[in-house]
């Protein structure tokens, strides 16, 4: 499949930085990362109007749910992981801000052990400061955290492939996905190249389908595209001068894919233009 998002179907408009997308108990979840808002909506409802889940106190990123069923939300700014309770408010799960200072970014809950790992930017983006690599932290069920990986270029998504302990991260700056086993106790070994992506490619968000495939949105270059390991491309779709920012495979068989797309990736200008949505196509291969 080669397409552009002009072939997609709307689903949410108006949105800032659409980011965190996830399908889960019939809806497709979303945080707007620069208003700190968590949404889910319902695709196939008439109207289809987004339900606000919780507000993040600054930039919301990744969404997943623990064991317990409870929405657990990454708090950029305040470098902790928020749990949202029944009534939409949230509060601390796991804080990281005295062993991490730069911004946190995306999560995924490993529904194996109900562990969270959750990577940081390593350096002040926004800020202009110089590159540098960044950390992956594991956390525990009790809302403990530990290192797991250190010097990736920028650690962003991550995916545990389906009927397997391996854990896939994209490096965003570093133009590729990178591959750990996934030990008992929740430590990371094996460290190795899984996919070197395309000349240009920026891995931003993700997604893994049932046949271990992943769904990679490049955020510089406008493109979402479904890499198998190795790095061979199978299927894409364009955006072009757009950020292809975060996307999920859901829906009633699993097969529409989420494509989340915003104009810039910078807060001035989004608070702006309001011009970020989520779109979806159908793709050949459902989530897992």
């Amino acid at each position: 499949m080669h397409t552009t998002i002009d072939s997609a179907t709307e689903v949410v408009s108006g949105i800032r930085f659409p980011e965190g997308n996830r399908w889960h108990d019939g809806r497709l979840w979303y945080s707007d990362m620069h208003t700190g808002e968590v949404f889910s909506v319902d695709p196939g409802a008439p109207g289809g109007e987004p339900r606000l889940e919780t507000t993040i106190d600054g930039q919301s990123s990744g969404l997943g749910w623990l064991a317990d069923g409870r929405l657990i939300v990454s708090a950029m700014n305040a470098r902790t992981i928020q749990v949202v309770r029944p009534d939409g408010t949230n509060a601390p799960f796991a804080d990281l801000s005295s062993i991490e200072p730069s911004l946190l970014n995306d999560l995924v809950v490993d529904e194996d052990t109900g562990r969270t790992y959750v990577g940081a930017f390593g350096y002040d983006l926004y800020g202009g400061e110089e590159l540098r690599p960044g950390p992956l932290y594991v956390v525990e069920q009790d809302g403990s955290a530990r290192l797991a990986a250190d010097g990736l270029v920028f650690p962003n998504s991550a995916n545990v492939l389906p009927g397997t302990r391996t854990l896939v991260v994209s490096e965003t700056w570093g133009g590729r996905l990178t591959a750990f086993d996934i030990e008992p106790d929740g430590s990371l070994t094996g460290r190795r190249e899984w996919a070197a992506l395309p000349e240009g490619v920026t891995p931003d968000g993700s997604t893994v389908d049932a046949e271990g495939a992943i769904w990679v949105c490049s955020v510089d270059t406008g493109e979402f595209l479904r890499v198998v390991e190795g790095g061979a491309v199978t299927d894409r779709v364009d955006a072009p001068g757009l950020c292809a920012i975060d996307c999920a495979l859901g829906g009633e068989d699993g097969r529409t894919l989420y494509l989340a797309t915003a104009d810039s990736y910078d807060p001035a200008t989004t608070a702006r233009t309001r011009a970020g949505r989520i779109s979806a196509v159908r793709v050949t291969v459902p989530g897992p």
